[in-house]
């Protein structure tokens, strides 16, 4: 049975994209091509032969710390660029690509919902044009050579036992988080697998500023220790450049369009739970040369997804946001208030006024780093006027808009008064004061202290023994300017999912410290969180199949 998102896609007739890219964002056939009539890349190299026009602005879409009643950051952000456009705003949306992981483990798919979604829907949640399969397979190409160095006499004397590069899947299989693999009869190697959208490669494909860049980010992974305890990278495995040939074309920034036929960049996909969470640094920065305006998204809550796009993206890039808008709903905010979910469409202001706490501990966060955000409540039909009219007068006392939004039911039409608040705010330059949390010359475990506190709200952190010395570690090697990338949960301000609103009475508990070289931050693993998720008790893909017709359902 097909969902309502499902018919809604079917009911509308999509443009050639290729008219799409021509009449909207000035493109030429040679800066495009096309893989099919509804799916395309930009040919960034040919389009950085223009002028890059530092006039557009760039707008942040975040939200709440998520719950099972879904909060809607990408229906809000393809609502948004619509509205803009309706308002006659050359506007764009800026997405990352989503990983077969979440498409059939708990979350289901990434395009948005209702009238704001990007089609082809069901094309980009699949396969899309094969960017994470080549992530996945120059990630693996690397622990192939990797291993095949140590088969082969090991002229780098690697230690055997200090290998620290995964390979990657893009599925959820826990059963692959660690295991045993026999090179040779004398020697075993301790292995395991990332899923794709949280590996070092992924990282590095979204960071990249360009091809050489890529390529020298790529060579920069350190994939093990020599017997020494020097580092060894990928460079010193000379496979760097193979690696760079495997995600040429994935590089260039793929390009699709929503229901109202305004074009969406759909491109990179980490995760920001265990990754940082941001859409590729070369479609930010196509979307700046091609549009007015243009709306990016950061996975998960602010405390996670903003965090990173303001500390890491920002900080490596030189991009700042002209403004931030932070997503909810009536639902979410009684979720925080640990609302059963088969009570969240009763009314009961009593529950938001215990839940909001999450809503304003994110704005207050973004508030410490020199940002006046904007609120979206992304209403639903149980909503009632009194709860909403609760909820903008609480944002109000924080001297914060709140807007509420329809744009499932109504498409940007729908997001019209919030995108009014979008250009007011890029008017006013409300995030004109933006710095980022922590300054880049201080301690990783200042860096990791800062983002407890400030961000989570914890009394602090506490390290285990083998986490603390790969930090001083780090510290010692000279990769203590980096940026911390800390995987969490993504439910909850500390390392407990259970422990919803914005607990202040937690201390952070760090169990393991990554080295990210490549993608030049240092991954600081909290509490019991995998880098390679498991599936839940009912898999998404139990709904997906074909009909009698011969069309996908369920994705």
């Amino acid at each position: 049975m097909q969902t309502n998102d499902q018919s809604i896609a079917q009911s509308i007739e999509l443009r050639p994209l290729a008219e799409i890219l021509k009449d909207k964002l000035h493109l030429t056939e040679d800066e495009f091509t096309t893989f099919g009539k509804y799916k395309a890349k930009i040919l960034s190299s040919e389009l950085g032969k223009r002028q890059s026009d530092d006039q557009a602005k760039l707008v942040l879409v975040t939200g709440v710390s998520p719950t099972a009643a879904g909060e809607g950051k990408t229906t809000t952000s393809v609502g948004l660029t619509d509205a803009l456009n309706l308002l006659g705003v050359n506007s764009v949306a800026c997405l990352r690509e989503p990983s077969l992981g979440p498409c059939f483990g708990m979350k289901g798919g990434a395009h948005g919902g209702g009238r704001a979604q990007i089609a082809p829907a069901i094309e980009i949640n699949l396969h899309f044009n094969g960017d994470l399969h080549a992530i996945t397979s120059a990630n693996n190409l690397l622990s192939a050579i990797l291993e095949n160095h140590v088969y082969w006499g090991n002229s780098l004397d690697i230690d055997p036992t200090k290998l620290m590069f995964l390979r990657a899947m893009d599925m959820n299989d826990r059963s692959l988080r660690k295991f045993k693999v026999q090179s040779r009869r004398d020697l075993s190697l301790d292995a395991g697998f990332n899923i794709t959208a949280a590996s070092e490669v992924m990282a590095v494909f979204s960071l990249a500023e360009d091809l050489a860049d890529l390529q020298r980010r790529l060579g920069n992974i350190v994939v093990a220790r020599s017997r020494s305890g020097e580092f060894v990278t990928a460079r010193d495995l000379n496979v760097d450049g193979a690696m760079a040939v495997l995600l040429r074309e994935a590089l260039e920034p793929n390009v699709v369009q929503t229901l109202e036929h305004n074009p969406v960049i759909v491109h990179g996909g980490p995760f920001a739970n265990i990754a940082h969470g941001c859409n590729s640094v070369i479609a930010t920065r196509t979307g700046l040369a091609l549009a007015d305006v243009v709306i990016t998204e950061a996975g998960f809550g602010a405390d996670l997804g903003a965090e990173k796009f303001l500390n890491i993206k920002c900080r490596q890039t030189g991009l700042k946001p002209h403004a931030v808008v932070i997503v909810a709903t009536i639902r979410s905010i009684k979720m925080h208030a640990n609302t059963p979910l088969d009570e969240l469409t009763r009314p009961d202001v009593e529950a938001l006024k215990t839940g909001i706490v999450n809503l304003e501990a994110h704005v207050q966060n973004l508030l410490k780093m020199g940002i006046v955000p904007i609120v979206a409540i992304n209403r639903f039909e149980s909503d009632r006027d009194d709860e909403l009219l609760f909820v903008t007068k609480r944002m109000r006392e924080l001297g914060v808009e709140c807007n509420e939004c329809t744009h499932w039911a109504d498409g940007g039409q729908g997001a019209i008064e919030l995108a009014e608040s979008v250009m007011a705010c890029i008017a006013r330059e409300d995030c004109k004061n933006f710095a980022p949390l922590y300054p880049a010359n201080i301690p990783l475990k200042d860096k990791v202290a800062s983002v407890a506190t400030n961000i989570y709200h914890a009394r602090g952190i506490e390290s285990t023994e083998t986490a603390a010395s790969e930090l001083s570690d780090l510290q010692e090697r000279g990769f203590g300017e980096l940026p911390i990338c800390i995987a969490k949960t993504q439910y909850s301000f500390t390392a407990d999912p259970k422990r919803l609103g914005a607990p202040e009475d937690h201390v952070l508990p760090i169990r393991e410290v990554r080295l990210s070289a490549g993608a030049e931050f240092v991954v600081v693993v909290c509490g019991n969180m995998m880098t390679m998720p498991g599936l839940p008790r009912v898999p998404a893909a139990d709904q997906v199949g074909i009909d009698e017709n011969g069309h996908i359902v369920g994705i």
